[in-house]
């Protein structure tokens, strides 16, 4: 018998002795004398046993059968051992056509030990900051390294732009590493897509931003930072990962969802990911996005035409011409080819932008300029941060696994004989270096 059983019970013993009336009893036990008037009579027949409620211990009609209880659990144990409960329930309700709810499937993986209840941790406080009333007015960005394809393909980074306004994934890309060319790519797609935001929210990165104190070229913008600005999109710097905390929870729920989605899809391939991710995220947003406070669209209209939008979205590098109107670039000499003398372009200073594809345009004043190339030798090697090092060491490998060992050519001095007044060395020995004995 519950405590609540216990009152009433005995409640109804003082009225039964006559030391409170029914009035008072009814108020007291909170139902009407009609019904106090039939506890009184199950109470004088049966004692107070006759006030528990006459289903406790009965199964429930709307019982689910245990034949059904344990075909979505051997179906969790066999496709979705590490999903949680509320993805698990999804897929048994999307693809197998169950309609048990999210607590009753929860009750039944802890108790069969699929699931473990986790203890909620005390959450720290921050300042609350309200969304943005507009879709557009601040796009949150952050790219997430992580193994997306559970050993099927490299680790990579997935680029994600989150609109604030309403938590909707505007654009997700699948790229080797979190590079200036990735997020320039993903930029395109955006503007292509959706026009230019008023704003970007990103972190410190340094795509994003440059290290004042490093700076030794005197440039105030990054190459995303300087194409952000010919746009006239603002970037907008966060402090800590919590005050960009949409996109940071973005790609916690990614890392969960979006990962076993494409387990069960069976993509093995950064190429196969962003075929998938398009009809994914859709998916995605009609589930989770909100709808914005404002329903206008602070996008803007693209101002630039295709080829004025690829010379934005490259590398830019400032040179300034000889008097035989020649620069250096990578090792290259270029000479710029004008009609006339072509005076005004001495020492003049121009642009140089190379696209991700190593094509090369020059820019006086946002005029193209012809030109031609002298090679002048190889490249000096890039400098390369720490978050790309193992890409760029596996790139390494792999071109030398291809490459194969150098071998000299037949006429190389090494395959010559060689007479010395000691010793005589045949073609293709080398000499001892050792100066040991």
């Amino acid at each position: 018998m519950s405590r609540k059983e216990q009152d009433r019970s005995e409640v109804i013993r003082l009225h039964v002795e006559g030391h409170i009336k029914q009035k008072d009893t009814a108020r007291r036990i909170g139902v009407s004398t009609r019904q106090v008037r039939n506890l009184v009579r199950k109470y004088r027949r049966h004692g107070a046993a006759s006030l528990i409620h006459g289903n406790r211990g009965r199964a429930s009609n709307r019982r689910i059968r245990e034949e059904i209880k344990q075909s979505a659990l051997a179906l969790v144990r066999e496709r979705y051992w590490d999903f949680g409960p509320t993805l698990a329930q999804e897929k048994l309700v999307e693809k197998h056509g169950f309609t048990m709810s999210v607590e009753t499937l929860r009750q039944w993986m802890i108790a069969d030990g699929l699931w473990h209840a986790k203890a909620k941790k005390q959450p720290r406080a921050f300042q609350l900051r309200l969304r943005r009333p507009r879709v557009g007015e601040l796009i949150q960005i952050d790219g997430s390294p992580h193994d997306w394809f559970e050993g099927r393909a490299p680790e990579c980074t997935l680029i994600v732009f989150i609109d604030d306004a309403t938590s909707k994934l505007m654009e997700m890309r699948f790229v080797p590493a979190e590079t200036t060319e990735a997020y320039m790519d993903c930029l395109r797609h955006y503007l292509d897509r959706y026009g230019r935001p008023v704003s970007f929210y990103s972190d410190k990165h340094s795509v994003f931003r440059i290290n004042a104190e490093d700076a030794e070229s005197g440039e105030q913008f990054t190459q995303f930072g300087r194409a952000l600005k010919t746009l006239d999109i603002e970037i907008i710097h966060a402090n800590t990962p919590q005050a960009k905390g949409r996109v940071e929870r973005a790609n916690q729920t990614l890392q969960d969802r979006l990962v076993k989605d494409m387990r069960l899809a069976d993509i093995s391939s950064m190429e196969e990911g962003n075929a998938f991710l398009k009809a994914w995220m859709e998916k995605h947003n009609r589930r989770f996005a909100v709808p914005p406070a404002s329903d206008e669209d602070a996008h803007r209209p693209v101002l630039h035409d295709a080829q004025e939008l690829d010379l934005i979205l490259s590398i830019h590098s400032r040179r300034k011409l000889s008097k035989n109107l020649t620069l250096q670039y990578n090792n290259s000499l270029y000479q710029i080819k004008v009609r006339g003398i072509g005076y005004g372009l001495r020492g003049a200073t121009v642009t140089v932008c190379e696209d991700f594809q190593g094509n090369v345009s020059i820019l006086y004043n946002g005029r193209l300029l012809a030109w031609e190339q002298y090679q002048r030798g190889d490249a000096p090697p890039p400098i390369v941060d720490a978050k790309n090092i193992n890409p760029t060491v596996d790139q390494i490998i792999q071109h030398q696994n291809q490459s194969g060992p150098w071998k000299p050519k037949p006429d190389h001095p090494w395959r010559k004989p060689i007479l010395s007044q000691k010793r005589k060395f045949l073609s293709g020995t080398k000499p001892e270096i050792s100066t040991l004995g």
